[in-house]
């Protein structure tokens, strides 16, 4: 049932388990203004307090509309029963991959569930519950801090940092100084994963540039020193677009294998054959590589 409650009793101790996002709450404030509140907030009563779970935005643009009242629904009065409706009803729209790993770490670390009672709940493996822990815990407390509150991209950390981090063997501090170094600077995804790449594979010189502020020069000169392929032949540029083919996908090859998901016999059929015939190609790839590398450096 839907009923209208006084925003000052709301209860936002989950507030910082959703992501804040500066672009999204002007559209919603805009729409309120128009509309007013469309949807329900959702949470739970639990002895007369009001816990919200979902409806953070619209409570921010509420209290900057001097709104008193905002409309309700509750999931019921049980705390751990209420978020796990939440992630129930929740699609990858109102809830994210982050939000929904905060919101399974709560249940495991602070209501003491296990990995078996969570995925019986959620009518999910127990790959599918652990994943998501493992993602809170490798991200660290800086790190997530910067993402929920609007100055770090989550897109740069699960496709940029974390492979990275998982590939190259960096270290957290490591990853921390980069997010610190670039948070809040409204770099899109594409400039955040060029400045990471110079950042963790080049020069020392280079990443204490990046570390003072230098983000624009940092830009310019790996643009500048990119591939440029306008003087070269046809066959050439080919040649340039398969590297750049290989080397993606080598990164990306490299982060799903150690992917835990993998379970149909089917799946593990077709791989083994696959895998089979890259392994037979690998010392000639190696060696034919290398040499093709001594070539270009020597050039």
């Amino acid at each position: 049932m839907i009923r209208q409650v006084e925003i000052s009793n709301l209860d936002l101790r989950y507030e910082s388990f959703r992501l804040k996002s500066a672009q999204a709450e002007r559209q919603l404030l805009n729409s309120i203004i128009e509309h007013g509140i469309k949807d329900p907030l959702q949470g739970v009563d639990v002895q007369g307090s009001l816990i919200l779970l979902n409806g953070f935005k619209r409570v921010r643009c509420a209290k900057k509309l001097k709104m008193g009242m905002v409309p309700f629904m509750s999931l019921g009065n049980d705390e751990i029963l209420g978020i796990i409706e939440l992630l129930r009803i929740s699609n990858t729209r109102n809830l994210n991959i982050l939000e929904q790993s905060k919101l399974i770490d709560e249940l495991k670390s602070v209501f003491k569930m296990s990995y078996s009672e969570i995925a019986g709940l959620l009518e999910k493996s127990k790959t599918w519950v652990s994943v998501r822990c493992g993602i809170i815990k490798e991200m660290g407390d800086f790190v997530m801090t910067k993402i929920f509150n609007d100055e770090f991209p989550v897109y740069s950390y699960m496709y940029t940092l974390r492979p990275f981090r998982r590939l190259n063997g960096i270290k957290p501090k490591e990853i921390d100084e980069f997010v610190s170094s670039v948070s809040g600077k409204r770099l899109s995804t594409r400039d955040i994963e060029i400045l990471a790449h110079g950042y963790f594979n080049g020069s020392d010189a280079f990443r204490e540039q990046i570390q003072n502020g230098s983000i624009l020069w940092g830009l310019k000169r790996l643009k500048e020193t990119s591939v440029d392929t306008t003087h070269c032949t046809e066959i050439e540029r080919s040649m340039i677009r398969d590297l750049e083919v290989i080397s993606k996908y080598l990164r990306r090859i490299s982060v799903k294998c150690i992917d835990k998901r993998y379970k149909t016999s089917s799946f593990f059929a077709q791989a083994h054959l696959l895998t089979e015939g890259i392994i037979k190609q690998l010392d000639g790839f190696n060696s034919t590589i290398r040499g093709f590398y001594d070539r270009c450096r020597q050039t």
